[in-house]
């Protein structure tokens, strides 16, 4: 068994033993349920597989791809004969990729056939940033790294270059460098399609002239060609199917002469309070220098945040910025930009009409907001679809007084949800917010790394990674003579119940340096495990702190009651206990719990931007009960 050596201090050093992973009593004991002599032959491992792992339809075919995916451990001797597995051998099978809690083969399970109303859809902010909202570079860079993920909404918000000729990708009125909005363009078709065949939907924030409106439909038509979805008519009285815009790019923006309209209106009511060009750049500038120097303080304040500390509930979002950042709101184009009328020529509107031809064919999906408030942006025409977006303040607000309404909205219509404007560091919120109220693009900042985010990557694990995961009948079921719907503040009786198991964990001696955790010994690990869903069902327990090993042993289960599985998401975090200092990470993971695989499963983990480890994995063990 071999050592490793920590240095205490100049003259002294201490050595600890490194345990080599064992099979837990539990697994010893299943084994020799199984096996014979010390043997479990191929009869025996289908027979486990079929009661233990829940895999009812396992094959004798899947049984021998086991067989043949541990001859990768051939240098060691787990194969006492070629009949069987040992116990060793039925130990590495166990920690083995094949055996993973969501189904190793990624495919697409949900029915496609649905309108897109019907399906979450991994949705991006803000997509080519490639860090806070103030200052960082745009680039095809993040838009590229997205697409490569599964996601299949992208944001670009589209201003005119400083000759006015050309369009540039940059978040308006910041410091933000800008990208060609050609090169993103092309980067979008060479990697739309690589992670899913499932659609990509374009959202497009316009600040632009009618000529340059023009532009940009000339390029799109050259760029995607053939991958261009154009609708039928200009107002869909349903949406198409993800299985039917397979391999197609799709535009969703405001029509332009209602995006127009609303420009001219707002030039006149911001008429009294006019500004210099010159002076309007300089405050912009100056304003947005104070804010980046504050998110730079604040960044500065979270790294010192303890992570791993009990207060810390699922996906508790970052706290909110000074007041007077206020002033750098991305206004939506639903809400207009607050460009002046005077800011538009006259030979602008002569291009009107022949622009809207040519853009207004491109959109497929219209959004846009009615006149008036939230009872009217929510209202259901029944002759007609369309998508609304809303920030994660304005959904809160209106849920409290029109949950119903929404849900019912997003039951054909469908509704954005984007970060408030406090989030200029780049962070996220709770997207269960917007999926219990059956939102489908919870748009989200893809570089704002965190708890918010490792819940969009479990929610979008589901149905093979394609990027679209199909509702829950509850969320488009209408119920009595009064239309009732699903409500999540409701007092539900339980459904099921989840017993998770933590039994060990290994694969940080691997993927770590020694001293990475503790410069003085091994690490002390413990593991958090959680569901977040539901208010009655969200919830956060922890295992005991097993000191100086770097393959941990726990052995500890726990229940959790659901009143809603369909919404619920399994959060699993390991952290390395520091007495003096914050706790260092030590992986994460978040599975869609009606997607669990039953039975005792190898479950891999994730680092914080949610990149795979190479070899850190935990063994534990799911049951419905």
């Amino acid at each position: 068994m071999s050592k490793q050596t920590y240095r205490v201090c100049f003259c002294f050093r201490r050595k600890f033993k490194l345990t080599v992973a064992e099979a837990p009593p539990e697994i010893k004991a299943l084994f020799d349920d199984y096996s014979e002599g010390g043997i479990m032959s191929p009869d025996q491992l289908q027979k486990l597989l079929i009661e233990v792992q829940g895999q009812e339809d396992a094959s004798k075919e899947d049984v021998q791809g086991i067989m043949d995916s541990l001859h990768d451990f051939k240098h060691l001797p787990i194969f006492q004969s070629r009949k069987g597995l040992n116990l060793q051998a039925f130990f590495r099978y166990l920690f083995h990729d094949l055996n993973s809690p969501l189904s190793p083969y990624n495919t697409v399970h949900h029915d496609m056939e649905a309108p897109l109303s019907h399906y979450f859809i991994y949705t991006g902010h803000n997509s080519y940033l490639t860090g806070n909202q103030l200052s960082s570079i745009c680039s095809d860079v993040p838009v590229i790294n997205s697409l490569q993920s599964g996601v299949r909404v992208i944001e670009l918000d589209m201003w005119p270059n400083s000759t006015k000729d050309d369009i540039d990708v940059l978040h308006g009125r910041t410091l933000t460098t800008p990208v060609k909005l050609s090169k993103c363009l092309t980067s979008i078709k060479k990697y739309a399609f690589m992670a899913s065949e499932y659609p990509v939907i374009l959202t497009l924030e316009d600040h632009l002239t009618p000529d340059l409106q023009a532009k940009v439909a000339e390029m799109a038509t050259q760029t995607f060609g053939d991958l261009l979805y154009y609708p039928e008519s200009e107002c869909l009285a349903e949406f198409p199917s993800p299985e039917s815009l397979k391999r197609r790019i799709i535009i969703s923006t405001k029509p332009p002469k209602e995006y127009l309209e609303t420009k001219i209106k707002e030039g006149k009511d911001d008429g009294s309070q006019k500004e210099t060009k010159n002076g309007s750049q300089k405050a912009t500038k100056n304003g947005s220098q104070k804010a980046t120097k504050s998110v730079k303080k604040k960044d500065k304040g979270l790294q010192k945040e303890k992570e791993g500390s009990e207060d810390k509930a699922w996906g508790k979002e970052i706290s909110d910025l000074k007041d007077d950042l206020e002033a750098f709101d991305k206004d939506e184009p639903e809400d207009g930009d607050g460009m002046n009328e005077e800011e538009i020529e006259d030979g602008d509107h002569k291009l009107q009409l022949s622009a809207s031809s040519e853009y207004r064919r491109l959109i497929a999906i219209q959004a846009g907001k009615q006149k008036g408030g939230i009872k009217e942006w929510i209202r259901v025409d029944p002759d007609k679809v369309r998508r609304l977006s809303l920030s994660e303040q304005e959904l809160e607000k209106a849920i409290i007084t029109h949950g119903q309404d929404i849900i019912r909205f997003t039951q054909r219509n469908l509704l954005r949800v984007f970060p408030k404007v406090m989030r200029v560091d780049s962070s996220n919120y709770n997207p269960l917010i917007g999926w219990m109220h059956g939102a489908q693009m919870v748009a989200f900042n893809m570089q704002g790394y965190g708890r918010s985010l490792w819940l969009m990557q479990g929610m979008f694990r589901a149905n093979g990674g394609c990027g679209f995961v199909k509702k829950p009948d509850l969320l488009q079921n209408v119920n009595g003579p009064h239309n009732k719907v699903f409500d999540p503040k409701a007092n539900l009786p339980v459904k099921t119940t989840l017993k998770v198991k933590v039994y060990m964990g290994e694969g940080w001696d691997l993927d770590f340096h020694h001293t990475h955790f503790d410069i003085y010994s091994p690490p002390d690990f413990y593991t958090r495990v959680g569901i977040a869903g539901v208010q009655a069902d969200s919830v956060m327990k922890k295992t005991k702190t097993v000191e100086d090993d770097w393959t941990p042993t726990w052995n500890e289960e726990f229940e959790f009651p659901l009143t809603v599985p369909e919404l619920a998401l399994l959060r699993i975090e390991v952290h390395e206990y520091d007495m003096s200092e914050m706790d260092d990470f030590g992986g994460q993971t978040c599975l869609p719990v009606t997607e669990l695989r039953t039975g005792i499963r190898a479950v891999p983990l994730y680092n914080q931007k949610g990149e795979k480890y190479n070899s850190v994995k935990l063994l534990m063990r799911f049951k419905f009960v």
